[in-house]
């Protein structure tokens, strides 16, 4: 057989199999496509249930009475709350009064990269609490960030801009009164600048962040 005959069957098995991959990389989209399609609202739902239980160990249950996660909405402010991304802030009430705010944002210069905060915040100004939500700091050095490896993130509680002076809202490496880690400065530095600039994002804020109308409640 020669080499002209030999053609029209090799031009036909490249068409067969080009069009073989063809349709396993459409279908392979299409299953990567409807598990995301599938997932995507057990994510989402995960999600919040670990925020959740990050709300609940700051300030308990029995301290508030509105279903706080239809009570919430959603702000931006890329400089003080971290991200370009809008933020969440849940309301917590009591008898109808404003109790506290739960306020997620982002500390965007992390060792490893951005580090995800919730920032719990009484009414008055004070912090409730603080607790990392997501990271990706080194294991051993920057994670002691997360309450499960170490008690440094409760240095926060009942601060405000009011009772420590916003040049003291440093590590005490940078001549203020937080402490750091042996050997990892840049990951608390991260943590208490964000937690600085929630609270005066809270503060510039003022009754408003109570008043607007809620727009990112979920399902409990």
């Amino acid at each position: 057989m020669t080499d002209e005959q030999k053609s029209p069957s090799i031009e036909q098995a490249t068409v067969k199999n080009g069009a073989i991959l063809a349709l396993f990389a459409l279908v392979s989209t299409g299953l990567i496509a409807l598990t995301h399609l599938v997932t995507k609202d057990k994510i989402a739902e995960e999600i919040e249930a670990a925020l959740a239980r990050r709300l609940n160990e700051i300030i308990a249950a029995n301290e508030y009475d509105n279903d706080v996660y239809h009570d919430c909405q959603t702000v931006q402010h890329t400089e003080l709350l971290g991200s370009t991304e809008p933020q969440k802030v849940y309301r917590m009430r009591n008898q109808s009064s404003d109790y506290a705010v739960f306020m997620t944002s982002v500390a965007p210069d992390g060792y490893a990269g951005k580090i995800k905060l919730v920032v719990g915040i009484y009414k008055d100004g004070t912090v409730a609490g603080v607790r990392v939500t997501e990271h990706q700091e080194t294991p051993g050095l920057g994670d002691k960030i997360e309450i499960e490896k170490s008690q440094w993130i409760t240095s926060f509680n009942g601060k405000s801009l009011q009772n420590t002076p916003i040049e003291q809202w440093k590590v005490a490496k940078d001549g203020g009164q937080f402490d750091a880690f042996t050997g990892a400065t840049i990951t608390p530095r991260a943590i208490v600048k964000a937690v600085k600039n929630t609270l005066t994002y809270y503060e510039q804020s003022g009754e408003k962040l109570f008043d607007i109308q809620a727009s990112c409640g979920v399902e409990k």
